[in-house]
């Protein structure tokens, strides 16, 4: 707070944006000067550019008349500018018309109405300007902090999430070699960095290794180090990532891809706690916690003879699984709302969240590539969205798709419900009662089920006893006259002429 009140006693720089044809000098130019506070009139997209970066963070607006919105896309490049928050001033019977409110909403600041009141337009700039200077504090913090760190959060409050937080807070007091299984995309080198940083090795390095992206002529070399002059090009000693681990963890990532002739050398590693850089004969002994994570089915792997089995008992002391997206539906706002701030930090300030057809779409879609496949989707919808709010479209979802999947949906509903009338009324030899009963539900219902879905033929009627096999026009029939002789049946024979 003291370095802000300190910048606000010098000059500011406000852009000035009028679109009125009017060429006049601004009225409140020389009020607002005598407030510290000067206006750049009539700025080009290069002066505005300079005085961002001589750090002008505030702009001001002027539309006296409807039409004057409709030349607003000369000034969108101003608009765009992601460091500058725009103040409007607007005919005061401007306000309540749709377009300038929409307008005022999704691209400004804040609002005064004209005529205006000097001492509260002054309180209004530099309190933009003051937001302004939070944010690009903000931002300075938030770039400090590496990527790792920004994404190492577990988000999720549904039973899967919880489930897996207290199963990496148990693991972590221990030592114990893990084995994180789930789908690719579902976050398992996250939990893999949970589990270190909640562990005592936090201090000490996390060395990731992706076995299925080294070379199976450099995985050795790549992992135990080499000596100088191991082989040709080695002009020196290497330490491999094993070693720069030491005293932290390595994390295997996709270790169902790891080269089978390399395997043995792993189980070495792994039961001596030593290794033996290429080329090289003496032994170092290493304090490594060892983390694995596959997509595969290691067992399956093992019996196809492409995985070790004695490395994956060594791997597989703790075996921990990260859910699929779809399985923590309840979750997916939430995560959204956490890449999206994350972003939108960095991307695109003017972003205020997603609108509602953008919260359905992803709510609605089934997430195949789990939260990889969100966050990127995220990602670049803030980078490409055009309003203050992240679209449907933004995200690549299609309005026709999200509706596709609301009607499969619905279709898919209706065949289970018609499938399960149908074995009911097997199950009860096609007997109404015996069968609403077996459902749950009155025979009134069923009967406007059974006319919903067209289910005629083969359909049982009960009468004390006695059992009859009718079609439709048959069973309107003996309802009509069963109504007749039993006056408690009445509402049924009224619903079935209904």
């Amino acid at each position: 707070m003291l370095v802000a009140s300190t910048h606000v006693q010098r000059i500011q720089q406000v852009l000035l944006v009028r679109l009125s044809r009017q060429e006049e000098t601004c009225l409140y130019a020389d009020p607002l000067l005598s407030n510290n506070i000067a206006l750049i009139e009539k700025p080009t997209l290069e002066t505005a550019c300079r005085a961002v970066h001589d750090g002008c963070r505030v702009g001001l607006m002027i539309i006296r008349e409807e039409q004057e919105l409709q030349r607003i896309d000369a000034y969108e490049k101003f608009m765009n500018i992601n460091e500058i928050s725009w103040v409007g001033l607007f005919s005061e019977e401007l306000i309540s018309l749709p377009s300038i409110r929409k307008f005022i909403s999704e691209r400004l600041f804040n609002f005064l109405t004209i005529p205006v009141n000097i001492e509260h337009l002054v309180l209004v700039l530099r309190h933009a300007w003051g937001m302004a200077f939070m944010h690009d504090a903000h931002k300075l913090s938030t770039n400090a902090i590496s990527a790792s760190r920004l994404n190492a959060v577990m988000v999720g409050k549904t039973v899967p999430m919880q489930r897996l937080a207290r199963q990496i807070r148990k693991v972590a007091s221990t030592d114990a070699a893990v084995l994180i299984s789930g789908p690719s995309g579902t976050g398992k080198e996250l939990a893999a960095l949970s589990i270190h940083r909640q562990s005592s090795r936090k201090d000490a390095p996390f060395v990731a290794v992706n076995c299925g992206a080294i070379p199976a002529t450099l995985f050795q070399s790549e992992l135990f180090g080499y000596e100088k002059g191991a082989f040709t090009g080695a002009s020196q000693r290497k330490i491999g990532r094993i070693e720069a681990a030491q005293g932290g963890t390595l994390f295997l990532d996709e270790i169902g891809d790891m080269p089978f002739d390399m395997q043995v050398n792993m189980l070495r590693f792994l039961q001596e706690k030593t290794i033996e850089r290429v080329g090289g004969t003496a032994s170092q002994a290493m304090d490594v916690r060892v983390i694995a994570a596959t997509h595969i089915d290691l067992e399956e792997a093992v019996k196809c003879g492409r995985f070790r089995e004695d490395l994956y008992y060594r791997i597989n002391v703790i075996c921990i699984t990260t859910p699929r997206l779809g399985e923590c539906t309840e979750d997916i706002e939430q995560l959204a709302l956490h890449y999206f701030r994350q972003f939108a930090h960095a991307h695109n300030r003017s972003l205020r969240g997603f609108s509602k057809d953008a919260m359905d779409a992803m709510l609605q879609h089934r997430w195949p590539g789990n939260v990889r496949e969100l966050v990127n989707r995220i990602q670049r919808a803030v980078v490409m969205a055009e309003g203050r709010f992240i679209k449907a479209e933004d995200l690549g979802f299609h309005a026709r798709a999200v509706q596709e999947d609301q009607i499969s949906l619905e279709h898919a509903r209706a065949a289970a419900e018609r499938e399960t009338i149908q074995r009911a009324l097997i199950q009860a030899r096609h007997q109404i009662s015996r069968a609403a009963k077996l459902l749950g539900i009155s025979r009134v219902t069923l009967y406007r089920l059974l006319e919903k879905y067209q289910i005629h033929n083969g359909i049982v009627a009960q009468e004390g006893e006695m059992t009859m096999h009718m079609t439709s026009q048959e069973t309107h029939l003996h309802s009509t006259r069963s109504a007749a002789n039993h006056p408690g049946n009445a509402a049924h024979a009224d619903a079935k002429k209904l």
